[in-house]
């Protein structure tokens, strides 16, 4: 199994250790099957507690992946590494699911917000020592918060919400401490906690978001802080109802020292009401970006949060960057005020793929998840080898390991590439790869 290697170690920390260094020297290889917990307990002489404790670590470290009753396997990229940077090799007249890319046609042209945002830099050129927020910029963006029942609190500007959720976390937790994320769940953040340093601790979730009682187990067990996708869930579409909001703020009111971070990955792609759930812990903030619906390479994220957490947020982006371009923050405010992107129109536009998706699925055997955004996830059997068949038959869609960590199997198909006629041949050839559906459960 292991070949010539030999695990070692007493202590959970130590036997970890041991696993890492062979990874990194390559002794131990990517898909590798490290022993069973309850074998390598008998090999060392120690509790298979221990061994346990041990592999938990080497898995939110991104250094291993366990798969139920198939055991534990060196995952078959480094740790460093982020999840989706392994692409999958789509060949010639095989069409693209997987990125989780907007659809081009839908985003507004940038020519006229970029020119609009020169000239106010020519008539008030943006200098050292100003403001790091646009006024215009705060204004709008906190109106929108306020339009949608955000907490009050001042804005900051981020270079996108990864890099709005990484401030977050830094300025209130320690390396060690552990983070609340939904399981499946966004792939970047399930690399960003354990790069930082922070214990991923999975919340399963549904159609409506984080199952209440995921959340307690996770609170009660000692996470310090909670990661919530409100719209638009990535990869699973969920998005959190009235009452599941209701349910989830009763829970955090119980834990007030929980760091709480909601991120609004639906903002302006979706016209779902929005319920968020902050006001009810001493620390929260709340993100938007701007990537789904005016473009990836904006890069701009809007936040706000308590007054504590959006300072020492501001604080250190100081000592870093120092503020986000002026330029582009003008840009968006132009994009905003002239009404660029129809959120009508754009909502419907990937809601119908998207329900049309489902819905074929469905007539055809096959669960999907779907309800908001750009993605459907589809819970499998064999995750690797429906990938495969799917390439094989023309169709390349994301494998659900980027996205989860004890979750079941699943697969992610994003349909801001697909049209109305795709819908059918992609059903019969999902259909055809993963045969019917695994047994009801959470896929969530």
């Amino acid at each position: 199994m292991l070949g010539e290697y030999r695990i070692s170690g007493r202590r959970a920390s130590e036997i970890a250790a041991s696993v890492e260094r062979a990874v990194g020297t390559g002794e131990l290889s990517p898909g590798q099957l490290l022993p069973p917990m309850r074998e390598l307990a008998g090999q060392l002489g120690v509790n298979p507690n221990t061994v346990a404790a041990a592999y938990r670590t080497l898995r939110e470290r991104g250094v291993i992946e366990t798969s139920g009753r198939r055991g534990s396997r060196v995952r078959s990229r480094p740790a460093s590494t982020a999840r989706d940077s392994p692409r999958l090799d789509v060949p010639p007249g095989v069409r693209d699911l997987s990125q989780g890319n907007p659809d081009p046609a839908l985003l507004p042209p940038l020519h006229d917000a970029f020119a609009a945002a020169a000239r106010y830099d020519a008539r008030r050129p943006g200098l050292y020592g100003q403001e790091p927020v646009d006024p215009e910029f705060a204004r709008l963006a906190r109106a929108a918060f306020d339009a949608d029942g955000v907490p009050e609190g001042p804005v900051a500007v981020t270079s996108g919400s990864l890099d709005a959720i990484e401030r977050v976390l830094a300025a209130h937790l320690k390396p060690g401490d552990a983070v609340a994320v939904e399981d499946p769940g966004w792939g970047s953040l399930l690399d960003l906690v354990p790069a930082l340093g922070l214990s991923a601790v999975p919340v399963a979730l549904d159609d409506d978001g984080p199952l209440p009682g995921e959340v307690e187990r996770a609170l009660r067990s000692g996470a310090r802080a909670l990661v919530v996708t409100d719209r638009a869930q990535n990869p699973t579409g969920a998005a959190v109802g009235a009452a599941r909001a209701e349910e989830l703020r009763a829970v955090l009111a119980a834990y007030p020292g929980v760091l709480l971070i909601e991120d609004d990955h639906g903002h302006a792609i979706v016209d779902l009401p929005l319920h968020p759930l902050a006001g009810v812990t001493d620390h929260w903030a709340f993100v938007r970006s701007v990537a789904k619906a005016y473009g990836p390479d904006l890069r701009l994220a809007m936040a706000t949060g308590d007054p504590v957490t959006v300072d020492r947020v501001a604080g250190r982006q100081r000592l870093g960057p120092g503020w986000v371009s002026r330029l582009l923050q003008r840009a968006v405010v132009d994009l905003w005020e002239t009404g660029a992107v129809d959120v009508r129109a754009v909502s419907r536009a990937y809601a119908e793929r998207r329900d049309a998706l489902v819905r074929a699925l469905a007539e055809r055997g096959i669960e999907a998840h779907g309800r908001s955004g750009l993605n459907v996830w589809v819970p499998v059997a064999d995750e690797t080898g429906v990938v495969a068949r799917l390439l094989h038959s023309g169709w390349a869609v994301a494998p659900g390991a980027r996205f989860r960590m004890s979750a079941p199997p699943g697969v992610r198909l994003t349909v801001s590439a697909m049209s109305a006629r795709d819908v059918g041949p992609v059903a019969d050839a999902v259909a055809s790869a993963a045969g019917p559906s695994p047994a009801a459960r959470r896929y969530v």
